[in-house]
């Protein structure tokens, strides 16, 4: 009887300390997500020159999924969001609506939105024919991944929104759905 009262009261403990270092790994990941999220949101320089990075953005061809070209030269000089998206996304497709929303209440403003879709066009044009926007919708494909590295998602997650100032410098990256805060915020940006 006492090998078994020690056995259990070994289990027990065993079971505590595995409990104990999954609630302290957890405790680790949230710390991290909650540190690179402070990272990844963190503004910069609102009066930061014209990237290098974006060179690659303005010297790249599009087209928007009924593949007619699009001028991204046609975005030059006015803010400008880029969101990097995908149907698949969930985060994604929740936060079209809010963009689509900062475009119609900003655009007299001189903002412009262009969603750039790291997807199959079958998928997009489906997707926009239930649920439209005002926005242009370029396709990325692939190539989308490569870009959104480029403009600083290292880690090539969805979505992705790069925010450009009139002067044609970044002045925002987030990476993670955005939240009404953010757009209030960036709607300032000139």
């Amino acid at each position: 009887m006492n090998d078994k009262s020690d056995a259990q009261s070994s289990q027990r403990l065993e079971r505590r300390w595995l409990v104990g270092a999954a609630l302290g790994s957890a405790a680790a990941a949230v710390g991290a997500a909650l540190w690179w999220r402070g990272w990844r949101e963190a503004p910069l320089q609102e009066n930061e020159a014209p990237s290098a990075e974006l060179a690659a953005f303005w010297a790249t061809s599009w087209v928007d999924p009924q593949g007619k070209a699009l001028n991204v030269q046609q975005f030059q000089g006015r803010p400008l969001l880029i969101n990097f998206w995908a149907t698949w996304c969930p985060p994604c497709v929740e936060e079209l609506p809010m963009l689509n929303v900062f475009f119609q209440q900003n655009k007299a403003n001189g903002w412009q939105v262009l969603g750039l879709a790291v997807d199959r066009v079958e998928m997009v044009q489906k997707f926009l024919k239930q649920n439209p926007l005002e926005f242009p919708v370029a396709m990325a494909g692939l190539g989308g991944s490569e870009l959104g590295r480029i403009l600083g998602n290292v880690s090539g997650g969805l979505p992705f929104t790069v925010v450009v100032n009139g002067a044609g410098a970044i002045a925002q990256r987030k990476l993670g759905r955005v939240s009404d805060e953010n757009l209030r915020q960036w709607a300032a940006i000139k």
